[in-house]
């Protein structure tokens, strides 16, 4: 019985002493899935597997468990494509980081989901002597830096995954904001609208005025609409949300939420909102009811409990439809046609196509003269044609088979606002 009694103090004793060494020598960082610095850490462990060779690479001799995390991005055209990228799964792997070993612990509770989301909750805790506890806030700069440096001098586009935003597919390249031709006077109007905007914040703060901002952008389709907000976003080092209305699982609390916490520096982008509102009523094109109500739109857009610091895009090819109340003043606080292509916007465009094709400078101006004239002669019968067929033209053709080309793809369409 002593011998029994013995061994079990001892066992307590070591049990106890072990504990107490642990939280003198040890110290442990938990990251869960709520937190940005959880998939910056991941996205870390990946690059350092990938990129590190395996003399010195400790991931590939010690992380036996991975998961694979698959990005798709799906094109307006019906294309898509899909990336694959391997980081370290649920379990115990091993690494060193500027000469201290860490342990990495990657837990995963399956018996309860995110409400919103329906992902389950997820940790991954790091763990090394407490003398190396400094090492932490280095190595997740690092992690934030590494994904950082993947999006600089790039445009990020987010979508909603739940009640959160998700970077969709890889940051796109920046689009110079010349690069699109609006009607002259278009462009500037709204880009010196919003960066009043942006340097107003303490006015708006003084007089009480909620400091938010909508635009609603109408027209035909191929105006473009769509590539000036992208362009716009970029010279301005905005990243952009897309808000699809009539997404299945939407609805009015998740709107208000989504649209309260938007990323910094970005925005809203909602396109075809006729399309998910005709006249107060919810619809979409294949006879699905969204599950976002009118008013509850309104209350996000501009209701008691929408956010600020907010900048919202709106863009529709039927102004005719929209309800009075969505395009008041608070709600859209600026509107502007983006039009068919105008004499003057086609002729920039053919100008900016072709002036490096070799063709002398006198030929150039005869051809652009040629298209400016026989858009004035068709725009006077009644015809129109979008900057995206010109677009699609000037790319499949030399100079001068554009011009003789154009004059088939116009087509019958009133010239908005006459």
């Amino acid at each position: 019985m002593g011998l029994g009694v013995g061994l079990t103090v001892l066992r307590q004793g070591v049990v106890l002493g072990s504990t107490a060494m642990r939280r003198r020598l040890l110290v442990s960082l938990e990251i869960n899935n709520k937190d940005r610095a959880y998939e910056w850490f991941l996205a870390w462990m990946a690059h350092q597997t990938a990129h590190v060779p395996k003399s010195n690479s400790l991931f590939g001799l010690r992380s036996h468990q991975l998961s694979v995390e698959t990005q798709v991005e799906q094109r307006k055209n019906g294309s898509s494509s899909a990336l694959f990228k391997l980081v370290a799964g649920p379990g115990i792997h091993w690494f060193k980081y500027r000469g201290a070993w860490m342990q990495v612990r990657r837990e995963r509770e399956t018996r309860s989901m995110q409400l919103m989301s329906g992902t389950p909750w997820e940790t991954v805790t790091l763990t090394t002597l407490s003398r190396d506890r400094s090492l932490f806030p280095a190595l997740l700069s690092e992690a934030r830096d590494l994904a950082m440096h993947g999006q600089e001098g790039k445009l990020v586009i987010h979508t909603a995954w739940g009640i959160d935003w998700r970077p969709f597919g890889q940051p796109r390249q920046k689009r110079p904001l010349q690069s699109v031709v609006l009607t002259p006077g278009v462009t500037q109007r709204i880009e010196d609208d919003v960066k009043s905007f942006l340097n107003r914040r303490q006015w708006y703060a003084d007089r009480g005025i909620p400091y938010r901002r909508g635009y609603l952008l109408h027209g035909p389709p191929g105006s473009g609409k769509t590539s000036f907000i992208q362009a716009l976003a970029g010279s301005l080092s905005y990243d952009i949300c897309l808000l699809n209305l009539s997404e299945r699982g939407l609805a009015d609390d998740k709107l208000i939420h989504l649209l309260s916490n938007a990323p910094e520096r970005s925005f809203v982008l909602i396109e075809d909102v006729d399309a998910a509102f005709n006249k107060r009523v919810q619809s979409s094109e294949d006879g699905y009811q969204s599950s976002v109500t009118f008013s509850g739109f309104l209350n996000a857009l501009d209701g008691v409990a929408s956010g600020e610091e907010r900048i919202i895009f709106m863009t529709t090819n039927h102004l005719e439809k929209l309800d009075p109340a969505l395009i008041r003043p608070g709600r859209v606080d600026m509107m502007e046609l983006i039009d068919d292509a105008s004499p003057a916007q086609a002729r920039t465009l053919f100008t900016r196509f072709y002036e490096e094709d070799g063709l002398g400078r006198p030929e150039l101006e005869k051809l652009a003269t040629a298209l400016e004239e026989i858009v004035v002669k068709e725009m006077a019968l009644g015809r129109r044609i979008s900057m995206a067929t010109l677009q699609g033209l000037f790319i499949r053709n030399g100079a001068r088979e554009a011009v003789d080309a154009c004059r088939n793809l116009f087509v019958a369409r009133p010239i908005i606002g006459q």
